[in-house]
């Protein structure tokens, strides 16, 4: 039996953009308005889990009460730690370091940022995560709210795509997609369902 994930990225943050891994924003008004627009009138969910991240969890936290539904909190799918780059923008990175920045967007397992997780590792850490979860959850359907980063990771894997196309993967914020897994195995799929 496969485990369907509905995958919701947080909305705008009080940080703004840029690399913000690590950093603990919260939603602005705004970014919460954003993933309750993303989710109206949808349901089905026997589950959901949160990244720990205060972007993804107060939400969650929020919507589970509100519906009724169980929380799990794990803290493997939080976002990559972006190290040195941390609370940085591309811009600003590209005019002290436009080899680097270049180097991580055309080949991201390959070039890991100063004092960054590589990426290999993140990739390790979220599918370690899933394919626990896929073993423990077989047969539900679960709401999962998290980052950017892990969803381009996944949504890569189901896609089938190289390595070094994973950052070309677009997940705007309030993004809602459906995965289906199984034995290790993702494929896209509609997300939710009226509820």
């Amino acid at each position: 039996m496969s485990l369907q994930l509905d995958l919701l990225r947080h909305g705008e943050t009080t940080g703004g953009n840029g690399f913000r891994g690590s950093l603990d924003d919260e939603l602005t008004e705004k970014g919460h308005s954003q993933m309750q627009q993303a989710l109206a009138g949808l349901g089905g969910w026997d589950l959901v889990i949160s990244s720990p991240m205060l972007r993804c969890q107060v939400f969650a936290q929020q919507f589970a009460a509100a519906r009724g539904l169980p929380l799990r909190i794990e803290a493997d799918l939080r976002e990559l730690h972006f190290g040195d780059w941390e609370g940085r923008n591309a811009a600003e990175i590209l005019f002290e370091d436009e080899q680097a920045l270049g180097q991580f967007w055309t080949n991201p397992y390959g070039f890991t940022p100063p004092a960054a997780e590589p990426v290999r590792d993140f990739a390790n850490r979220v599918l370690t995560t899933v394919g626990r979860l896929s073993a423990e959850l077989a047969g539900q359907r679960v709401l999962v709210i998290t980052h950017g980063g892990v969803m381009r990771l996944l949504l890569a894997r189901a896609r089938g795509l190289p390595e070094a196309q994973l950052l070309q993967v677009e997940v705007p914020h309030a993004s809602l997609k459906g995965l289906s897994c199984v034995d290790g195995e993702f494929n896209e799929v509609a997300p939710c369902q009226p509820s």
